[in-house]
């Protein structure tokens, strides 16, 4: 598992400033940085393998914002599952993962018995500052714990990892993600929504105060369709919606951009604002949704996770630029589209996924 600062904190500060979250001061691997920052090199977390034999690694990206790239030193992956649901298995020397992904893979110690560093690295999609440190832990064979000279540790290989801005080597992994098997994909669809996702800056009427603090005395903002979202401050979603509270939500959420326009081109400044509201999607029970997000160029493109709460969903296509509807759909996978219940969005490029609306509630 990676952790940046305590999340948590990062994220009211972020809140409170309006500026970007804090840049952590190291990824961990099970809640230890490594070798390679200063002071930690005695609590590496070390794993020990015999020659032989195979073992499950689960690997979990519990950090706030970052993507990550993670290898082991000559040692082949094989993942077999995504998010808690089984792959078509395929072999790979990196892989990929967003935060609030999981990814299981096989690893077999297959190599001299040795010590290597397993690691991971940042994926960054974003023009902005980010953590470009390196977090490890050790594979340890039993029978190479100590050289023979003087009983010292062996010094372990570090494996090779793509650059930080190495998009070509994130597209090529998850594009390998298949399901086991062919799947019941929905096919006519009852709902197709279409989301612009990425930031947006809000104008503060006291550009220095505390709360501005962002470029040019803003405050940034995510936002779907322009929408940046207002949490309730006294009543939750799923209580207004039970107990039919009004003034709570409303339920006029853009099932389109209000505005059309070159999504991932040069934006104009007149569209960078987003406006704020609490706006839900009404669905009908039981109808066959499909969603495409689709990354902007508001401040800077990047890779941004999206999570549906209490589903899964089947990742059909993917792609860069701006989603042609005429054309992309007739490159969907609807036989065998990996499973996901997070998927992010190619930066400067879009995602479609489809899904059962069968979990009701406010999600």
């Amino acid at each position: 598992e990676w952790w940046d600062r305590n999340p948590l904190d990062v994220l009211k500060l972020a809140l409170f400033t309006g500026g970007a979250p804090n840049v952590s001061d190291a990824y961990t691997i099970n809640g230890q940085p490594g070798d390679l920052y200063r002071c930690s090199s005695k609590e590496t977390a070390i794993y020990p393998v015999e020659a032989g034999e195979t073992i499950l690694l689960r690997i979990i990206n519990s950090a706030l914002n970052q993507e990550l790239y993670f290898g082991v030193a000559n040692h082949k992956l094989t993942v077999v599952a995504v998010d808690a649901s089984y792959t078509k298995p395929f072999t790979t020397n990196v892989i990929m993962i967003a935060p609030g992904q999981t990814t299981d893979v096989l690893l077999t110690a297959d190599q001299p018995p040795a010590r290597y560093y397993m690691a991971a690295h940042a994926y960054n999609t974003a023009n902005g500052a980010f953590d470009n440190t390196t977090t490890t832990a050790i594979l340890e064979y039993e029978s190479a714990h100590y050289s023979a000279k003087g009983g010292k540790y062996l010094k372990p290989i570090f494996p090779q990892l793509p650059g930080f801005n190495d998009t070509a080597t994130a597209t090529a992994f998850t594009a390998q993600l298949r399901s086991p098997c062919k799947v019941k994909v929905p096919v006519e669809i009852d709902e197709s929504l279409f989301f612009t996702v990425g930031l947006g800056l809000i104008n503060c009427k006291n550009k220095n105060s505390p709360r501005c603090q962002g470029p040019n005395g803003t405050r940034f903002a995510a936002s779907i369709n322009n929408v940046s979202f207002v949490f309730p401050r006294s009543t939750s979603l799923m209580q207004a919606y039970y107990q039919g509270q009004p003034g709570v939500f409303t339920t006029d959420f853009p099932p389109v951009p209000p505005i059309q326009f070159d999504y991932t081109g040069k934006v104009s400044r007149g569209l960078w604002q987003p406006v704020k509201g609490t706006k839900l999607v009404k669905l009908k029970f039981g109808s066959k949704v499909q969603i495409v997000f689709q990354d902007t160029s508001i401040v800077t493109v990047e890779d941004h996770p999206m999570h549906i709460h209490g589903y899964e969903f089947y990742v059909v296509g993917s792609g860069f630029g701006n989603f042609d509807p005429k054309n992309d759909p007739a490159k969907f996978n609807l036989v065998d589209p990996p499973r996901r219940n997070t998927i992010g969005t190619p930066p400067g490029g879009w995602v479609a996924i489809r899904f059962v609306a069968d979990n009701p509630g406010t999600i």
